[in-house]
């Protein structure tokens, strides 16, 4: 019979793999439910007469099996678990009466009082499934879920394995700048290190969050001033190593767009020590996001090039194509080059791109401090000089710049 609404339920997991399980209704409820019990390695038999196409594409695959029928008296008997959600109220009674009868647990999704079982909402992280049962407030249910799940993967609800899990390096892409667009994995792994070695362009809002013990090495490139080279980061990461220490290297945007990961990653391997590579949101797509600038856009671009602009267009040092860019006609997104932007856009022009294109530069993107100067490539110098524009700032060039904003003089 059905608990007493007063009593709690009691969890459990049921280790379901190699055990037969059926779902009546192939609708919605289903659809969700569904590719967790596969995931538990569940002999899953759906009896319904529809389904929706993504149900239909799990039995397509073989990865559960479909009876197209309406439910029929003896579908659950040798069932170690059901799930009840069809549309028909007297099927689900029937159903709900056999699963009783043959000591099955059921779930029913019209009637949860008339259920052996409730379904908990839940979320995994690192190995952590979290399940949460609120009684007859599922809403509640999910919102503690998600705290919950949120908490283990950003580190902020700390875990016990982080004491005995082992040693690691990993580089770790930050994002654009806003300590809210570090990733997931990003964010954990930060909180998991025992020393962090940070770019002044990383998302220098977390290092607060960081305990008392973790040691922060500053490894800013300021342009034109104070600078850790290279060769002294390798060497730092290296050695922390093999000291037996968690190691996040913290970069801004991707770790492997302009960032020199994999330099770091090499140095890494010929010391014989693997490291973990968790991607980042590029500023390059992010920062002009942010500003309302689209990259691409339907019926005005079609692609969008990245581009370094820490050299200029006459460096010898230089690998970059001016006059093949100057032709095409999609966007430009120039990188790391404020003080160039001048010698950028003489190039450009010079090669044959019109003097009135338009050109937006983003600084301090997605932080606090943005701010967007727009300009043309005829007149980006002077706006640079006028407004004071500074580094990190993002160069965008073409149409793309115009989408959405009305036209300037």
């Amino acid at each position: 019979m059905p608990e007493p609404a007063e009593h709690p339920a009691y969890p459990v997991g049921l280790r379901l793999s190699g055990r037969r399980v059926v779902v009546l209704g192939g609708g919605q409820v289903a659809q969700r439910r569904l590719p967790a019990l596969v995931a538990a390695g569940a002999l899953v038999t759906l009896v319904s007469p529809s389904a929706t196409p993504s149900v239909e594409a799990m039995a397509d695959a073989g990865e559960i099996t479909w009876l197209r029928r309406r439910y029929e008296d003896g579908d659950i008997g040798d069932a170690w678990y059901a799930l009840v959600a069809t549309s028909d109220p007297e099927a689900n009674e029937r159903a709900s009466a056999e699963a009783e009868r043959t000591k099955t647990w059921c779930v029913r999704s019209d009637d949860a009082e008339a259920a052996t079982a409730w379904t908990p909402a839940t979320g995994r992280s690192e190995g952590v499934t979290v399940a949460v049962l609120t009684g007859r407030d599922p809403r509640r249910s999910a919102a503690v879920r998600d705290a919950v799940v949120e908490g283990l993967r950003d580190g902020t609800l700390a875990a016990p394995h982080r004491r005995t899990r082992e040693p690691f390096v990993a580089l770790v892409g930050g994002g654009p700048g806003d300590p809210d667009l570090i990733t997931v994995r990003g964010r954990r792994l930060l909180a998991e290190a025992d020393v962090v070695i940070a770019d002044r362009l990383g998302p220098r809002d977390l290092l607060d969050e960081l305990p008392p013990h973790v040691e922060v090495i500053d490894a800013a490139k300021i342009p034109y001033g104070r600078f850790m080279a290279q060769e002294a980061i390798n060497n730092a990461l290296v050695e922390h190593a093999k000291a037996g220490r968690s190691v996040v290297r913290l970069k801004g945007g991707d770790p492997y767009v302009f960032g020199r990961g994999m330099e770091e990653a090499q140095a890494l391997a010929e010391a014989g020590i693997p490291c973990t590579v968790v991607p980042g949101i590029s500023s390059s797509i992010s920062v002009p996001s942010a500003a309302g600038i689209p990259v691409t856009h339907r019926g005005v671009a079609h692609e969008f090039t990245v581009v370094s602009g820490h050299v200029a267009p006459d460096d010898p040092r230089s690998l970059v194509d001016w006059a093949a860019l100057a032709r095409l006609t999609g966007t430009l997104v120039v990188l790391m080059g404020v003080d160039k932007i001048g010698a950028i856009a003489a190039a450009l022009v010079a090669h044959g791109r019109s003097p009135e294109t338009r050109v937006a530069l983003v600084q301090e993107g997605t932080t606090a401090a943005q701010r967007r100067v727009d300009a043309t490539l005829g007149t980006v110098a002077e706006a640079v000089r006028a407004h004071e524009v500074r580094p990190p700032a993002v160069i965008v060039i073409g149409d793309v710049v115009g989408v959405g904003t009305p036209a300037r003089g």
